[in-house]
């Protein structure tokens, strides 16, 4: 259990009149979960099929059958017509109407898909929960993105109204003579690239805006507030392979009910027949009816494309196999690389804090040295640039403090929901 300190994510300008809340209920109820739900009912439409081969098999049938000779309308016994003045059941023209049956007794393999069934609707329902995790991450994700760009751009607001403030002052010096036209143009140029970064920042939010947009359907016009509470559970492992787990256990069902086809089988059959026709001795209409019920055993002696099919599902277990010790392999150097760097990201949103205040009395020195001609155009320039990349290298460690966690919590499994609120 990875214990941490409770989060709160603050946001530098107005605030969405969304929750996350809302927006995980609206994720639900989207169609990129709509269809993960479609996966899941047809798994389970699939144990039902499976199930449905235990029940029986009932068929009405009706035929009209022309024989170039008389025929019987119903095995008849030898010597069992004895007065030739009665119709005989012999007819060239035969309607038969009736019904038949079958039901399967023993059959061993049934049993073993209705289990290969249940494991591949379980493996879905637990796919489904990974691909909500995941997707519940990306809003989260995508969210503290906003919150970073929001935070430069107010950055870059408070740069531009302080170089604003700057370039009154030095037009009047620039009237006067007192300063070369030349710094007036630096001043214009700083602020040139402010619009070019926030421009730029527009581009990146309508980004952001869109993704979350393709998993909610809501379209954000300002970041959503976050709370995190930071209580990441890694004793389940790696819970996100879960799905693959269980694909692998349906896998192996397929190659023990492949084998189990070679196994005899049992079947109940019968069958009800009334048949109707023309008396070929005198031409009297007649019916007949007569049915049988029986058992029947089948025992495969050889069965070339069994012993394929049963090679080939090995295979896929194999395959299915190589494949979760390859995923394993990399989502356990990846959980130790982002539960590594949690640290290092706290100590630098520290670091950037204390940077951030001393970049900011450096440039209220500056800007007094700068006035009283002490300082260039240039470096006054540089200590406002120090501030805004400080600023912003503060906002960029939070958002990916927050993505962090979250790649954590999917990988783990973790419920987000109660995560962030």
């Amino acid at each position: 259990m990875l214990k941490k300190a409770l989060i709160m994510f603050s946001l530098p300008l107005l605030l969405s009149a969304y929750t996350m809340p809302e927006l995980f209920d609206a994720l639900k109820k989207h169609s990129q979960t709509k269809s993960d739900e479609m996966v899941v009912k047809k798994a389970e439409l699939y144990e039902d099929l499976n199930k449905a081969e235990l029940y029986p098999r009932i068929d009405l049938f009706v035929s009209f059958d022309h024989y170039s000779s008389p025929t019987n309308l119903l095995p008849v016994p030898p010597n069992s017509v004895k007065n030739p003045a009665t119709a005989q059941p012999f007819s060239e023209n035969i309607t038969r109407e009736g019904v038949t049956f079958t039901m399967p007794l023993f059959m061993k393999s049934i049993f073993t898909l209705v289990d290969k069934a249940k494991a591949i609707q379980k493996s879905a329902k637990a796919k489904k929960h990974i691909n909500l995790l995941q997707n519940e991450a990306l809003i989260v994700g995508n969210n503290a993105n906003f919150v970073y760009l929001l935070a430069l751009q107010k950055s870059l607001n408070a740069k531009e109204k302080s170089l604003l403030e700057t370039k009154k002052t030095l037009q009047i010096k620039v009237e006067n003579g007192r300063v070369a036209a030349s710094a007036l143009y630096k001043i214009n140029d700083s602020l040139n690239q402010i619009n070019i970064a926030k421009n730029n920042i527009n581009l990146q939010k309508k980004k952001l805006i869109s993704i979350i947009y393709s998993l909610t359907g809501i379209k954000l016009e300002t970041p959503v507030a976050m709370t995190l509470s930071d209580n990441l559970d890694s004793s389940k492992g790696l819970a996100s392979l879960e799905p693959l787990r269980v694909k692998i256990a349906a896998d192996k069902l397929s190659v023990k009910a492949k084998k189990e086809r070679l196994y005899p089988s049992l079947f109940a059959q019968g069958s009800y027949t009334f048949s109707q026709g023309t008396a070929y001795n005198n031409n009297k209409s007649l019916n007949e009816e007569y049915g049988n019920i029986g058992v029947v055993l089948n025992i495969p002696l050889f069965q070339m494309d069994s012993y394929s099919e049963i090679s080939l599902a090995k295979v896929e277990v194999k395959s299915s196999e190589v494949e979760l010790k390859k995923a394993t392999d990399e989502l356990e150097a990846k959980a130790q690389m982002l539960e590594e760097s949690l640290p290092l990201l706290d100590n630098s949103m520290k670091l950037y804090t204390q940077s951030i205040y001393n970049k900011k009395q450096l440039l209220e020195i500056a800007k007094l040295n700068f006035k009283n001609a002490r300082l260039s155009t240039e470096e006054y320039l540089r200590y406002e640039d120090d501030v805004v990349s400080a600023e912003a290298e503060l906002h960029k460690a939070e958002a990916e403090m927050i993505q962090t966690k979250m790649q954590l919590a999917v990988i783990y499994a973790n419920n987000i929901e109660e995560m962030v609120k």
